[in-house]
């Protein structure tokens, strides 16, 4: 369950590893006084966030000043959305010595795995829900094809694909209606659908998915399987 890395840079052993949700969940019971940071935006913690968790928004200043405030003999259980910026975070912690570091894919495969969530309250939860799944199936049928784009403002890959994916939509708008959704602005929509991982783009056609891809994908490869 655990995995060592050698770092070449400091020439000492990190261990840790890459928790699926429902070990992670094990950890932290077996563990309840462990270490357990957020990396998301206090906006994203609010809205529903691990038990015990800490919120420490690694695009924030002073993220690194931060760490170092952490017990780096101790066992550290980092996550975030989908695992990107938790990654970033690990990263971080190893390069500071770091003894045991210890990753979760993140919120989208919590929920997926129907793993509890603690709001803080802060926020309105109602609000936070985020479109419904009734009001997505009248969107992927008001036109004859709709691509569905679910995607973040923090995510590398949904940036990179971002363009290709306007392009497409503008050449073929006569036919094609582009649908963007903000995963951190409707957790719960991509919890019924079964989205645990960014980005994600979805074809229908009259209303029925006909195509899906998770991750990054080039234009030519995008138009081949679409054949749109």
């Amino acid at each position: 369950m655990s995995t060592v890395w050698v770092s070449c840079q400091n020439k000492q052993n990190t261990t840790g590893g890459k928790l699926s949700p429902k070990e992670f969940n094990q950890y932290l019971t077996e563990h309840p006084n462990a270490q357990l940071i957020d990396v998301r935006t206090p906006e994203e913690f609010n809205e529903g966030h691990i038990k015990g968790a800490k919120n420490l928004d690694i695009n924030q200043d002073g993220f690194e000043a931060k760490l170092n405030e952490l017990n780096k003999e101790e066992p550290v259980l980092v996550y975030c959305l989908s695992g990107g910026r938790s990654g970033n975070a690990a990263s971080m912690m190893r390069s500071k010595n770091f003894k045991t570091i210890y990753e979760m894919p993140g919120i989208l495969k919590w929920n997926a795995e129907g793993l509890p969530l603690e709001n803080s309250g802060t926020s309105n939860t109602a609000a936070n829900e985020g479109m419904s799944s009734e009001r997505f199936a009248e969107l992927v049928k008001e036109k004859e094809y709709v691509l569905v784009d679910f995607f973040a403002v923090w995510c590398k890959p949904c940036k990179q694909i971002g363009p290709m994916v306007e392009k497409i939509s503008a050449q073929k708008s006569a036919k094609l209606k582009l649908l963007k959704i903000d995963a951190d602005q409707n957790p719960s929509l991509l919890q019924k659908m079964g989205i645990d991982g960014i980005p994600v783009l979805q074809l229908y056609h009259n209303g029925e998915k006909i195509w899906e891809h998770m991750g990054l994908i080039d234009e030519a490869t995008f138009l081949k399987e679409t054949k749109l």
